[in-house]
């Protein structure tokens, strides 16, 4: 996705789930409110595929930042090693009742003003500055080319996954 570029919404195809049943392109969910829970969630579980094909989860801190999802990690942890072969990635927020999918692929970031944009807003939100430029750590990037928004609540029947659910193209 470029940056300012809002994606295209649609109903996901959920055989099962009665999305089917909702109207194609009626009621989906804004953009801004899934980058808005993006910026302010604290977690990010990153999955990634090990060598034999099986998956690897594990939470991160990141910023949302310029439409993109950053973080970092050691390049040779579990998860350094699986996204610097197979950067085919997903990311989740924590909440299964407010959900946003992330798909894509991560690149590494090396431009030196976003990377000092990053180190900025990761102490203003996690107090903690990181160390930026040692060989062992990685700044990856992505952005998502697909992600999967839905709210569940019985609460509220127009916030219900029924009616909610909405899947983002960029």
């Amino acid at each position: 996705m470029q940056p300012g570029v809002t994606p295209r919404a649609d109903r996901p195809q959920m055989p099962g789930y009665g999305i089917s049943d909702q109207p194609p392109d009626t009621d989906l969910r804004p953009w801004s409110g899934a980058a808005e829970q993006l910026a302010n969630s604290r977690n990010y579980w990153i999955t990634s595929t090990r060598p034999d094909g099986r998956p690897h989860a594990i939470p991160v801190w990141g910023i949302w930042m310029d439409d993109a999802l950053y973080f970092s990690t050691a390049r040779g942890s579990r998860k350094g090693r699986n996204l610097a072969a197979r950067p085919n990635v997903v990311a989740h927020l924590e909440s299964g009742d407010r959900v946003v999918i992330l798909e894509g692929e991560v690149e590494e970031e090396e431009e030196r003003t976003v990377l000092e944009r990053y180190v900025d807003a990761y102490d203003v939100k996690y107090a903690f500055r990181p160390e930026m430029g040692k060989p062992e750590e990685v700044v990856y990037r992505l952005r998502p080319s697909k992600a999967l928004t839905w709210n569940e609540s019985s609460d509220n029947p127009g916030e219900d996954f029924t009616n909610s659910a909405t899947r983002w193209r960029f």
